[in-house]
């Protein structure tokens, strides 16, 4: 590699394939290497059962970064992350260690290794009015728009996910062209990193049996009893952070009162934050398939560690 190259292992994977774990084994000695989460979620203070984020322990032995800098009722999108893991990764290479992205959020990493796409910045007063109509009118509606004006970008964002189809329709009405037409330039990979794309595979059945487990640990370990103390703070779907799978099922919506409620039919909520953690999953691995240079590897193979250590003794010079 060249010697003005920053060296960037990028290990990803769906919810549940095994990648804290991975990372802990594979970088013994806080001394070798520094993880940036690339969760959408674990950026949240408060959130910690739910969004699976490592624990204080294991941060201790391995430093994470971009955990805990936001509260549930504050924005954070993909240019944040850029931004953030960008000013991240120059600093843990002058430090002499190795930064390593990790995490399962697909739009971050296709945007930190391809760059942010040209779309038009925010508009205040466009970005208002969406408000107002998505208060008034209902998010269904405003889909059914986005799924006009912009196909492709329609396909790609939840219905759940307001930030983004605010930020979609927005777009189109600023300029009068969908967002998805301002492609990220696939071609060129941003030049003054040298990256090391390594994706964690599963068989379907075993990552389903992985999450299935997960989520009963999560309530295990006092989910509902984190989603409460948030709610009693104040925090509601209405704030980015409890959208999330894993906190926004615990809400219901009172039809008299337009106010939100604890759900107290704990097994059902647990059945559908499984439920909607394995469609995310199912998700995150469509997307996955966009992001170029991966180096597939099974999750549980013997020779994981093995093929790991390889690419980077062979490639970035630091040792894992």
């Amino acid at each position: 590699m060249e010697a003005d190259l920053i060296p960037v292992l990028i290990i990803f994977g769906p919810t549940a394939s095994g990648k804290t774990n991975l990372l802990l084994e594979l970088f013994n000695s806080r001394q070798k290497a520094e993880v940036i989460s690339a969760d959408s979620m674990q950026v949240y203070r408060g959130m910690d059962i739910g969004t699976a984020k490592p624990s204080l322990k294991e941060r201790e032995k391995l430093p994470h970064h971009l955990i805990d800098i936001r509260d549930p009722s504050q924005q954070f999108n993909a240019g944040d992350f850029v931004r953030l893991a960008d000013t991240a990764c120059m600093e843990i290479a002058q430090r002499g260690k190795l930064p390593v992205i990790s995490g399962g959020t697909g739009f971050y990493l296709k945007n930190f290794i391809l760059g942010l796409s040209e779309a038009p910045p925010s508009n205040t007063i466009i970005r208002e009015q969406l408000k107002i109509e998505l208060k008034e009118k209902g998010i269904s509606l405003l889909m059914d728009e986005l799924n006009a004006c912009d196909p492709v970008s329609a396909k790609r964002i939840h219905i759940n996910d307001e930030y983004r189809l605010l930020r979609a329709l927005e777009v189109y009405r600023f300029c009068g062209e969908p967002l998805s037409s301002f492609e990220i330039n696939s071609q060129k990979k941003r030049n003054y990193y040298s990256f090391y794309i390594i994706g964690l595979s599963r068989t379907r059945e075993e990552l389903y049996r992985r999450i299935n487990l997960r989520c009963d640990e999560m309530f295990h370990n006092g989910l509902a009893e984190e989603v409460r103390s948030l709610f009693k703070e104040g925090y509601t779907p209405d704030d980015p952070g409890l959208r999330a799978i894993g906190y926004r099922e615990f809400f219901i919506k009172d039809d008299e009162t337009d106010k939100w409620r604890l759900s107290a039919d704990i097994d059902g909520v647990k059945a559908l934050i499984a439920q909607n953690s394995r469609r995310y999953a199912k998700r995150q691995i469509t997307f996955f398939s966009g992001i170029p240079g991966v180096r597939w590897i099974e999750a549980d193979g013997n020779e994981t560690m093995n093929q790991i250590r390889d690419i980077l003794n062979n490639k970035s010079g630091i040792s894992a």
